[in-house]
């Protein structure tokens, strides 16, 4: 069973994709990305301090073997204000991925899909590999594909809410429809969310607040690593299919009718 995931020309070692927020420090954020098997980090670019070393992400998050950094534009309020952050996160970081995150209504942090899909445009032209933060919506999915995304990057419920996935057949639907990788983002709570998300097909998941949030991070991160595996072997193993009544898991044979024994 594969765990390699290839987005654009990269191939990456892990399906567990981490953010980098919420930790309560620097070391502990690095012990955890670690500890995950994670090749793939994204960063808000407020985090990117390089003449402050006491509040720089970027310093520490650089150092780390076979970790790719994807800057994300959270805190954009609308299009024109994602591509500049885009923009400068490139600059920074010289990565070519970007994690395109805007909501500009802080009361629910639901992505906003007209302002998304603009700024998708212009960013595809530039020449970055886009991964939009949507709704759980299989037409606004497939239109973002149409224009050169990298990915899709469909939440599974509210930006650490943790009521894991409530749009599952909405997310059915994607991946169904989908040529490009489909990552569930944000309101994943435990290990078995992940698990449940990779069983369905998608092909990541993007994990923050329930593992910053955890008591132990570090062994949280570990045990999402191996609900991300195990997900993804039993979707490639293939999944029994469903019954409304009980099917029987024996043959019945002649002896339960009451022949000799």
């Amino acid at each position: 069973m594969s765990q390699m995931l290839k987005i654009k020309d990269q191939v990456l070692g892990s399906r567990l994709f981490t953010g980098t927020g919420k930790f309560s420090d620097t070391e502990t954020m690095v012990k955890t990305i670690k500890a995950s098997g994670t090749a793939l980090v994204t960063v808000a670019l407020r985090r990117f301090h390089k003449d402050s070393a006491a509040d720089d992400l970027y310093g520490p998050l650089s150092e780390l073997d076979n970790v790719h950094i994807m800057p994300n534009t959270s805190g954009a309020m609308n299009a024109r204000e994602a591509v500049n952050a885009a923009m400068l996160g490139r600059e920074l970081t010289e990565s070519p991925f970007i994690k395109l995150e805007i909501h500009p209504n802080p009361h629910h942090l639901l992505p906003d899909a007209i302002e998304t899909y603009e700024a998708a445009k212009i960013l595809v032209a530039e020449g970055f590999w886009v991964m939009p933060y949507i709704p759980a919506d299989p037409v606004l999915a497939k239109r973002l594909e149409d224009i050169g995304c990298a990915s899709v990057m469909p939440l599974g419920s509210p930006i650490g809410s943790g009521q894991g996935i409530e749009v599952r057949e909405m997310i059915r639907l994607i991946v169904r429809d989908s040529s490009i990788p489909v990552v569930v983002d944000a309101g994943i709570r435990s290990p078995s969310d992940a698990a449940a998300a990779m069983e369905m097909g998608v092909d990541a998941v993007l994990v923050n607040s329930a593992i910053a949030a955890a008591e132990n991070p570090e062994a949280m991160a570990i045990a999402f690593a191996m609900g991300v595996e195990a997900g993804r072997a039993a979707y490639e193993a293939g999944l029994m299919s469903r019954s409304r009544e009980a099917v029987h898991t024996s043959p019945l044979t002649s002896f339960l009718a009451g022949g000799s024994v």
